[in-house]
């Protein structure tokens, strides 16, 4: 419930600080008071928009803060899940902070939080409900809300959300395996060309190098065969060679080493140059006999580069390694491509099994909410006819949607007639306005006894109504009240007597600067306030005693 509301510079208001208590409150006030101002100061805590502009003093802060006693709601998961303080004894303290330039900050329970928990911690704790409410009665999702509430089915339903999440996830699945499928066969016979010519080009790593050092070689073969030519005749040839001359230089240094001893190293040293060089004439006559020169290999030599070359170029890369790493993603691709029909028979499997299974909850929330529709009929009537709505009918009609979404896939419509043995027409196409204002009273009235909702604040949803029907209407809610927290603000005395707790909101104009303020009314004060309401000010004594009368017949019931 509600406990306490502080509300500081904030439209007409400067400062007000209001303490609720258990039941029934009710707050009135001429028009233009400001009684909806305190709802709009109410709603910023539950996550509406900050407006700068609804600052009374424009130089100051605005502080909007309740006091909430939560200790009958299960909310701890809730501030557990966003890392919020939670109290043991179920307080829950909301503040709204608006800066004179527009800017607002949001705290619950000391801990700053975004607008979207204040939202989410709202829908748990309060309903306001005001006369556009009503709006609402048409409205497709609150019906299906309606009959939900009413079946009480909040764990069906979440297991149909989760069946439904999972077809869901599983469908675009398939969907994105079979676009996959669609581009690959589009794909699939370039990729393969662009494989295939890799392939064959029997690419690898070095090859390059190879090839651009034997092409080289190939081109220069006959001057590298010459020059190695000459220089085995030059080292080794018949007629003054290098090797005849090492070798008399060397018999003639032997017969005189050993006169010597720097001669004898000369010796040894003329002997390895001897081994050294007949090793290098070894060597060139075996790269001489190596090297051939081949047209056709140097043609096929070209060619293979020009084919690196070619590919290189077609594929934007500088190597053969980049081109192997092509090769495998083409081969990665076509094997996918071949892989692909399994994939999606796997996933077609699964999409029908998901919706085997969604077609399970959906029926089990059907059969739960075509009996809340019979169960609405039924409790319905009676409210509606002490609303003086005594021949009016509401139906739920539920129809099969082809398509599922994630509350089922039923079309539900309330019907309604308020003439007896006429036709039933879809509610928000036939019901005046006063009659949706009662159908929604008598909704509310049903639906608090399934929900564990601590407040509801009902924001003038008397308007249209008067006389005997009021006084009904204010029976209903004292009802209600008797399981939950009940502020209406009204402006008939009806109503107002039926209360618990009365608070009285007026203008001030003392300081120079009007302001509304509120006031909790004594029981004289209230007999007095319910005068007025009933006649004018100063009342009548015939008021004064109408409105004890009916302050009387709330004590008595």
């Amino acid at each position: 419930m509600l406990r306490t509301l502080y509300i500081e510079n904030y439209a007409l208001i400067r400062q007000s600080e209001i303490t609720f208590d258990r039941g029934f409150v009710a707050i009135t006030g001429e028009t233009g008071a400001g009684k909806s101002i305190m709802l709009g100061a109410l709603a910023l805590l539950l996550g509406q928009r900050a407006d700068g502009k609804t600052l009374y003093d424009q130089t100051h802060k605005c502080i909007v803060e309740a006091n909430f006693d939560a200790n009958s709601l299960n909310l701890k998961p809730l501030f557990d899940d966003n890392d919020v303080d939670y109290n043991d004894d179920g307080t829950v303290i909301v503040r709204r902070e608006i800066l004179p330039g527009g800017k607002s900050r949001a705290f619950v329970n000391d801990t700053p939080v975004p607008v979207a928990f204040l939202k989410q911690l709202g829908g748990a704790l309060i309903d306001i409900h005001s006369q556009h409410a009503t709006l609402l009665l048409g409205d497709s999702t609150f019906q299906t809300s309606l009959l939900d509430c009413l079946a009480d089915d909040s764990r069906q339903l979440d297991e149909y959300r989760d069946a439904y999440r999972q077809y869901a996830t599983l469908k675009r699945r398939l969907e994105e395996l079979t676009e996959i499928e669609q581009q690959n066969r589009k794909d699939y016979d370039y990729n393969k060309f662009l494989f295939d010519e890799l392939t064959q080009a029997a690419l690898y790593d070095g090859q390059q190098e190879e090839l651009e050092d034997e092409s080289k070689l190939l081109a220069n073969a006959e001057n590298i065969k010459q020059a190695l030519s000459e220089a085995v005749e030059l080292c080794d040839g018949e007629d003054d060679s290098a090797l005849l001359r090492l070798g008399s230089t060397k018999t003639l240094i032997g017969k005189v080493a050993n006169c010597h001893k720097d001669l004898e190293q000369l010796f040894d040293r003329l002997d390895s140059t001897i081994i050294e060089l007949r090793d290098i004439v070894s060597t060139l006559e075996s790269l001489d006999d190596g090297i051939t020169f081949s047209p056709e290999r140097q043609q096929q030599v070209d060619e293979q580069l020009d084919t690196i070359y070619r590919l290189q170029k077609k594929h934007s890369v500088n190597t053969i390694g980049e081109l192997l790493e092509i090769q495998n993603d083409l081969e990665k691709r076509l094997n996918e491509a071949d892989n692909i029909d399994e994939q999606i028979k796997e996933a077609m499997e699964l999409v029908d099994k998901a919706f085997n299974n969604l077609q399970q909850k959906a029926d089990t929330l059907t059969r739960l909410r075509q009996k809340a529709a019979q169960d609405l009929e039924k409790q319905i009537t009676p409210l509606l006819a002490d609303l003086g709505l005594a021949n009016a009918t509401l139906r739920a009609k539920i129809d099969a949607l082809p398509n599922y979404s994630p509350l089922g896939n039923n079309d539900i419509r309330l019907l309604f007639n308020a003439n007896k043995g006429g036709e039933l027409h879809e509610l928000s196409k036939v019901a005046s306005g006063g009659e949706m204002s009662r159908l929604m009273l008598a909704i509310k009235a049903l639906t608090s006894r399934s929900r564990l909702l601590p407040t509801i604040i009902f924001d003038e949803i008397d308007s249209g109504i008067s006389g005997d029907i009021s006084v009904k209407v204010g029976r209903i809610m004292q009802r209600m009240a008797a399981n939950m927290q009940v502020i209406a603000i009204t402006h008939l005395p009806q109503i107002a007597a039926r209360a618990s707790q009365h608070y009285k909101v007026y203008k001030d104009d003392n300081d120079g600067k009007t302001a509304s303020k509120i006031r909790l009314l004594t029981t004289e004060e209230r007999r007095h306030e319910i005068a007025v309401m009933l006649s004018s000010e100063p009342p009548s004594q015939a008021a004064l005693q109408t409105a004890a009368e009916l302050m009387g017949e709330k004590e008595g019931d």
